[in-house]
Order: structure tokens, then sequence, then C-alpha cells
């Protein structure tokens, strides 16, 4: 759901977007750390948050990181 928000923020498309692993935070919704393949051996790491439900908004994109790799740990950020 936030693909195209990212292919916005760095202006190119992901062929592949797959996510291999993710961690939560709960704060006055819900924050997302999600591990994303985008092919070949290259990685980023997305922060996503997820508003209460009654506040019945779309997933945003908050941050990210590139240049990461299969094996970075995914950290909170």
């Amino acid at each position: 759901k936030v693909k195209s928000q990212l292919e916005e923020k760095e202006g190119k498309t992901f062929d592949v977007f797959t996510a291999v692993e993710f961690k939560t935070q709960l704060v006055a919704g819900i924050n997302y750390f999600i591990k994303v393949h985008i092919g070949n051996d290259k990685f980023m790491h997305l922060r996503v948050f997820e508003s209460l439900p009654q506040e019945n908004k779309p997933l945003s994109l908050h941050s990210y990181q590139g240049s990461k790799t299969k094996h970075d740990e995914l950290a909170y950020f």
C-alpha cells in the first residue's frame, strides 16, 4: 500500500517490492518497520504509520532508509 508513496519520493519504480521482515511499535497508532527487497541484493527499510481506526486515514510512509542489505538489522528509526 505504500509502494507508490516510495516510488514518488525516490522518483523511480520498483519491479520487485517484497516485504521480508517487519517489526511494530505501538504509538498513537502503529509504526511498522519493514525490510523490503527491491531487486538483486538491494533492500530498503521503511517506516510506515497506521493511524488509529477512528481517524480513518490511509497508511503513510513516514520515512525510509536505502542502501540496505539482506543481513542489515531492521532497527527502529
